[in-house]
């Protein structure tokens, strides 16, 4: 069962290498910002999953919330500053 959960581990790891590609080719600054904000997600799952694996669900849980916090803090964040700046 741990083989599995380190297969669909590397298999995040590598959505978040495609993710990492469009963060920095992204041809917009939206691009780039939702390039991010898969990161985002994709490290959130990838937390859940480290913790299922090392049998810590419960702390694992707790810090991918924290992240996912600050992403949608951070999302916001930039959304607002683009607001103001003007841009379509």
């Amino acid at each position: 069962m741990k083989i599995f959960f380190l297969c669909i581990l590397l298999i995040i790891a590598v959505l978040i290498g495609a993710y990492l590609y469009r963060v920095i080719r992204g041809p917009t600054i939206f691009d780039r910002v939702l390039g991010l904000n898969g990161i985002s997600t994709k490290a959130i799952i990838l937390l859940a999953l480290i913790g299922i694996v090392f049998e810590r669900m419960d702390m694992f849980i707790d810090i991918s919330t924290g992240y996912a916090l600050l992403n949608l803090v951070g999302a916001l964040a930039v959304a607002k500053y683009l607001e103001q700046k003007g841009l379509p």
